[in-house]
């Protein structure tokens, strides 16, 4: 499925999956993918509160030269792959990174916000509507290709990075990162069932039922987390993202892996971000959140990744180049 989009002419998204479609769905993850993500698209900066300042630059820009913090700024057209709503290449335009951006998601809604909110921060950026398996570009277009969590989306990664290298300049690079590793993924995903269990729950009580979302919300959570098991069809071993970037094609093929303290207060608060009414938790519970993250960042980075293995962090990250430049 392949789509031009530009704004005015977007295709039409579908934010609310019926229970007939997941049950389609189920069988067919490419579907999945489109329904998942074009629910999520209009609250999925406000849910993984993304913002397109100085906090997320510096994330990004942080995920980036964790394996290209050499290379010479900026790439000159850059396009991201599975983009969301535009929050790593968006930010690493922002950054120095890139001067002209193109954005690609399975889902039309995804790519509808990213183009809107490229617009609302003044960049160059275009945007279709793609299957990562099959890249609507010519090849040989850009100077460097970007995603963040999308590996673990794709059905076939190989052919993904192929595709990846087919649209790349000779001598480009590309970068991805927020994949998953294996065990990361399996202590992730408990403490988030643990806590919506416990939040969705003790929200029952009498006093507590002004922090609990309506019904219909939560039901909406629950279908669309139905889907969730099919779209995340991947988690990755360090040493397998290297195997399969060099089997695709790449050289000067690199990974490296972060967040392991603070993944496990991220993804309990998160969660429990989800389970509660928007605006309930107020500023306080931000900078509680977002500072200790922080914290946690700096003793992975200063401390845990000196001693622990890397398989054992959350987030993995791989680069590769082009040959031929």
């Amino acid at each position: 499925m392949t789509t031009d989009v530009t704004p005015g002419t977007d295709p039409e998204p579908n934010p609310h999956a019926t229970e007939e479609q997941v049950r389609a769905a189920l069988a067919d993850t490419k579907l999945a993918q489109v329904l998942y993500h074009d629910w999520e698209a209009e609250t999925y900066d406000d849910k993984w509160s993304i913002s397109y300042d100085e906090r997320c630059i510096d994330y990004a820009r942080g995920r980036f030269d964790a394996v290209a913090a050499d290379q010479p700024l900026p790439y000159e057209r850059a396009m991201e792959l599975g983009c969301g709503t535009g929050f790593f290449l968006l930010n690493l335009m922002q950054s120095g990174v890139a001067t002209k951006g193109s954005v690609t998601d399975l889902s039309p809604g995804m790519v509808k916000v990213a183009l809107r909110n490229a617009e609302n921060l003044g960049l160059d950026v275009d945007g279709r509507v793609a299957d990562a398996e099959r890249i609507p570009y010519d090849d040989n277009t850009f100077d460097l290709v970007v995603g963040h969590a999308v590996l673990h989306h794709i059905p076939d990664v190989e052919q993904a990075l192929r595709e990846v290298l087919r649209v790349l300049k000779p001598g480009g690079r590309f970068v991805f990162a927020g994949e998953p590793t294996t065990i990361g993924d399996f202590y992730a995903r408990w403490m988030s069932r643990a806590t919506w269990a416990a939040a969705t729950n003790v929200t029952k009580l009498g006093p507590l039922k002004s922090w609990r979302r309506p019904q219909e919300e939560l039901d909406e959570s629950s279908r669309a987390a139905a889907l969730e098991a099919v779209v995340d069809i991947h988690t990755f071993d360090p040493a397998d993202l290297e195997r399969m970037a060099r089997s695709a094609g790449a050289t000067q093929v690199d990974t490296a892996t972060e967040e392991l303290a603070a993944a496990m207060l991220g993804w309990p608060v998160r969660t429990f971000e989800a389970a509660v009414p928007p605006g309930k938790l107020g500023w306080g519970w931000a900078m509680f959140a977002f500072n200790g993250w922080k914290r946690l960042s700096w003793l992975d980075e200063k401390v845990l990744r000196k001693v622990v293995p890397p398989k054992f962090f959350y987030n993995a990250i791989v680069t590769g180049i082009k040959p031929g430049g």
